[in-house]
């Protein structure tokens, strides 16, 4: 896109890594790829009357960012259905049709669905969800009526560049895993559980993309470090051939940086979701800009959610302290803070 650079740039830049000293040749007309990452969204209680009532508002205090961004790529976790049984857990949440919508008309070019809230209604909700997902406006990763459906990458061309978004969750009830996980002709979300199958989508999808993203639900609750299996995971998903690797879940923002040359975002915290701590409405966007397999760079656009579940960007003194509490997140997250080439 070519819209301005949004206000809250001068803050973006402070977050911004170092590039390489020695950047990877690219063609004469080689024109970047800005990527962002928006983490968790759901459309419960007053979320839900705003959703029918005026979905703009919803996205209103991060437009800019998206406008800004060349492909946007959130995570949706609910059901997407209003038929069906809660599951047996602690929360469940589900959204009409009209959730995909919104989230196309806010600028979200590529929506994840592999999490652990979208079957939260059952076998009925699954159908539902799995013929919203078909008929909506963007592509939905994540989710399918087979493995193959949902490990299959979204491939979009931008700027002559194809970039392919897979999405997979680490996360499931222990009780809900058989019956959730698509597996073989069983339908359910893509998971990272069943990690060769994973590390196989990713080579394949290397060998018809050039840039590749895999979009992760992972990491353990209220945690501001990644655990050992995110580490584990992104490790072994860079080594396939990932060029960035992004995810959510812990509803908190952790640290980002590099494995190699990849990209690397352990958490991106709660987005558009209604949360009951301090801790839980620190929120923002991550933003990596690619040139096919180089990643040039990465920045953090720190937000804040309102009592209401709605997040607007920061600006001023408090973006630049919401910025250097992000900064202080890479120490545990054991990254690198600048991409180095056959690392």
């Amino acid at each position: 896109m070519s819209s301005p650079p949004p206000p809250e740039a001068s803050t973006t830049e402070r977050a911004s890594t170092t590039e390489p000293e020695s950047p990877t040749t690219t063609e004469p007309d080689s024109e970047p790829v800005v990527l962002a990452f928006a983490g968790d969204i759901h459309f419960e209680g007053g979320l839900r009357n705003v959703l029918r009532s005026d979905p703009a508002r919803l996205f209103a205090g991060v437009g800019l960012v998206f406008e800004d961004s060349d492909l946007v790529v959130a995570n949706l976790e609910t059901a997407i259905t209003e038929r069906g049984t809660p599951a047996e857990k602690s929360f469940t949440f589900r959204a009409p049709r009209e959730a995909l919508g919104a989230l196309a008309d806010a600028g979200v070019d590529v929506i994840g669905m592999a999490n652990n809230h979208a079957l939260d209604y059952g076998p009925e909700g699954l159908v539902d969800t799995l013929a919203a997902a078909d008929e909506s406006p963007v592509p939905v990763v994540g989710i399918g009526v087979d493995e193959a459906a949902a490990l299959r990458p979204a491939l979009v061309d931008v700027k002559g560049r194809r970039i392919a978004v897979l999405a997979a969750t680490d996360v499931m009830d222990a009780h809900l895993v058989a019956s959730w996980t698509a597996v073989g002709a069983h339908p359910g979300v893509a998971s990272a559980k069943r990690t060769d199958e994973l590390v196989e989508a990713v080579r394949s999808a290397r060998a018809e993309a050039d840039t590749v993203v895999v979009f992760l639900h992972w990491g353990i609750e209220t945690e501001t470090c990644p655990s050992g299996r995110q580490k584990t995971l992104a490790r072994r998903l860079v080594d396939a051939g990932a060029d960035v690797v992004v995810g959510g879940h812990a509803h908190r923002v952790q640290g980002a940086g590099f494995i190699g040359g990849a990209a690397v975002g352990y958490g991106l915290g709660n987005f558009v979701f209604k949360g009951g701590s301090a801790a839980g409405r620190s929120s923002g966007i991550l933003r990596v800009t690619v040139d096919r397999r180089e990643v040039m760079g990465i920045e953090w656009v720190p937000a804040r959610i309102d009592a209401t579940g709605i997040p607007k960007v920061l600006m001023g003194s408090d973006a630049n302290a919401a910025t250097d509490a992000w900064l202080g997140l890479q120490g545990c997250a054991g990254l690198a803070d600048v991409p180095t080439r056959g690392g």
